[in-house]
């Protein structure tokens, strides 16, 4: 990240970033093992030390061919459904997970997602992404994505061209799409650790206490509302 390097191990609670982000995504019941995939960077060395030290399962591919490294962790770990989350949204919610594992899993498709970018429309929050996807799907984008940023940034290939592949996006009403949840910025970790603040139960909550909260209390939108979500090739 070159607006908040080194964010992943920032402090949050008491707690490094990625450690709510593994420890979250391990609440879910749809997901059987969660797997960090880092780089072999030597800028990364600090994220598998931490790994080894907590004895999460980690394990390290390409700096900038994120979906070949994502591949070949799926293929490691024998994975036949790949979900795919981000180390900085350390508000994850696993209910939420799950049920994006479901609708994959019930409408038979090749990937679901619960936000998309344009000209789809985005109703949860920034920073509860999550994206699924069978292997037999992200073995063909493996095999035939030939664009850097297709490369980079994982799962383009399976939703950019309609038809190449079949598609489920779930949506909530009402709209909360306008909310940065996740950390790209100093702002967006003010936020973060305000919030973890203010819920007592750093364990056990849903991103809905996090829609009363900002109900409650609107000033905390306002905290990070200015700045502007990162696109294909931003960091």
């Amino acid at each position: 990240s070159r607006r908040l390097p080194g964010k992943v191990l920032k402090d949050i609670a008491g707690k490094p970033m990625l450690a709510w982000v593994i420890e979250r995504a391990g609440l879910a019941e749809r997901v059987d093992q969660v797997v960090l995939a880092t780089s072999t960077n030597p800028d990364d060395d600090p994220v598998a030390q931490f790994c080894e030290q907590r004895n999460y399962t980690c394990c390290r591919g390409s700096l900038d061919d994120v979906l070949d490294r994502l591949y070949r962790a799926a293929r490691q770990y024998e994975a036949d459904t790949v979900v795919r989350l981000t180390a900085d949204c350390p508000l994850i919610d696993p209910g939420l997970i799950d049920e994006t594992v479901a609708a994959f899993m019930e409408s038979q498709v090749d990937f679901a997602a619960n936000r998309l970018p344009p000209p789809w429309k985005r109703t949860y929050p920034i920073g509860l992404d999550t994206e699924v996807c069978s292997i037999e799907a992200l073995e063909r984008a493996w095999q035939e994505a030939d664009q850097p940023y297709q490369r980079e940034h994982v799962m383009p290939y399976l939703y950019e061209e309609p038809g190449r592949f079949t598609i489920k996006v779930i949506h909530h009403e009402p709209d909360y799409g306008r909310y940065r949840w996740t950390v790209d910025t100093h702002e967006d970790l003010d936020l973060v650790r305000r919030i973890f603040a203010e819920l007592p139960d750093h364990a056990n909550f849903s991103w809905l206490d996090i829609i009363a909260l900002f109900e409650a209390h609107p000033e905390l939108a306002e905290i990070n509302s200015h700045i502007r979500h990162k696109g294909h090739g931003q960091k």
